[in-house]
């Protein structure tokens, strides 16, 4: 592996600050979970998991190319990454007691359902498109990534978000009032949005 211990501690923990915003596929897992317990909760976490392996390797692929081609880019995507995470803090933090809204289509029975709405809540995410494609390259030297890196990139791509989902599923019964009354989810959204603005400060300093 190329790819340092640091980096990839600091991408995971965006992972996690990521993971810890709410939004449709949380409240899409509650409703699952509510309807159908946690049997019908898991199947929307492992589609989410499906897109969770697509977006990085299609952002490492992607930009590893054009990185043998434009060195500069490098340095381009690491401060667009560091703008993404401090614009996203700051939004998170001006709009903090927003509601969440979340779309019935992501709720319907069913495990077959369940997994498709998953895949679909994520590659549909623009969260996840933003953060994969946008961010991703500014965590890592996409020129000389190997395999054991591309790996290790998409493992914790996965790792993390899925055991989120599949904890907050299983606490569902006992989270989520808490989760989405008003005060709670203000304060979650500015902890939440500092967290983020933190990161995009030093992602140029690693």
């Amino acid at each position: 592996m190329t790819i340092g211990g640091g980096d990839l501690l600091l991408y995971a923990g965006a992972l996690v600050i990521l993971f810890l915003t709410p939004g449709p596929v949380w409240l899409a897992l509650m409703a699952r979970a509510l309807s159908g317990g946690f049997s019908a909760a898991w199947p929307l976490a492992m589609g989410v998991a499906v897109g969770d392996i697509l977006w990085p390797l299609v952002a490492v692929l992607g930009i590893s190319w054009m990185l043998s081609v434009f060195d500069v880019v490098m340095a381009l995507l690491r401060w667009v990454a560091c703008g993404v995470f401090i614009g996203m803090g700051v939004l998170l933090i001006a709009h903090a007691d927003q509601k969440i809204s979340t779309d019935s289509r992501l709720t319907r029975p069913g495990i077959w359902p369940g997994f498709l709405a998953g895949v679909v809540a994520i590659l549909g995410n623009p969260k996840a498109v933003l953060f994969y494609i946008g961010v991703l390259p500014g965590f890592f030297d996409l020129r000389s990534v190997t395999a054991g890196d591309v790996a290790a990139i998409i493992a914790a791509s996965v790792a993390i978000p899925l055991v989120g989902n599949l904890v907050l599923a299983a606490c569902v019964g006992h989270v989520r009032a808490l989760i989405t009354a008003p005060r709670t989810l203000a304060r979650i959204n500015v902890v939440s949005g500092g967290l983020l603005i933190l990161v995009g400060v030093v992602i140029p300093l690693t």
